[in-house]
């Protein structure tokens, strides 16, 4: 038995939930993004392995620095629920393919790199202690695995990538 929904029930709950969604989100008003990723280390911007064409084995290299301090998430949550935010959404894995979970399937994580710690995790319980909605971006490229790219003209290559995915 799964707990997964098939396709056609998840669209009918989609489809017949989204008018409360977007009702509560149109209320709430006012949330934080977070974009967070091995990119905030270099401070220019998520993009910059592709717009600067880093090479991913140097790019890599900033997966062993990448260290938020012990609370950090705790710290943001407590902001952002003193400035009156209902919910914040965290990057859980950008284009970089970092992840900040720890991941069964893509073992490029903050598990297993720089902070040791599931970053995520840590988000989602400063969000519950201080009664924020949570939200997560991630994103389906990525840069690290050796089919993110090819995928694109390389039939092979998407049906690996998307088995990945």
């Amino acid at each position: 038995m799964t707990n997964l929904m098939s396709k056609a029930d998840y669209e009918k709950w989609t489809a017949e939930t989204r008018p409360a969604r977007m009702a509560w989100w149109r209320e709430a008003r006012f949330g934080m993004f977070i974009h967070y990723g091995l990119y905030s280390l270099v401070g220019r911007n998520e993009w910059v392995m592709s717009l600067e064409n880093v090479p991913i084995d140097e790019y890599e290299k900033l997966a062993n620095q990448f260290n938020p301090k012990p609370g950090a998430p705790r710290e943001w949550a407590r902001l952002a629920a003193q400035a009156g935010m209902k919910y914040m959404v965290l990057t859980t894995r950008h284009h970089e393919g970092f992840s900040l979970w720890d991941s069964k399937v893509n073992p490029y994580n903050s598990v297993n790199y720089g902070p040791k710690r599931d970053i995520v995790r840590e988000f989602v319980d400063a969000c519950r202690e201080f009664g924020l909605k949570i939200g997560f971006y991630s994103s389906l490229m990525d840069w690290h695995h050796p089919d993110g790219w090819r995928c694109a003209f390389d039939t092979e290559a998407r049906r690996r990538f998307n088995a990945y995915i």
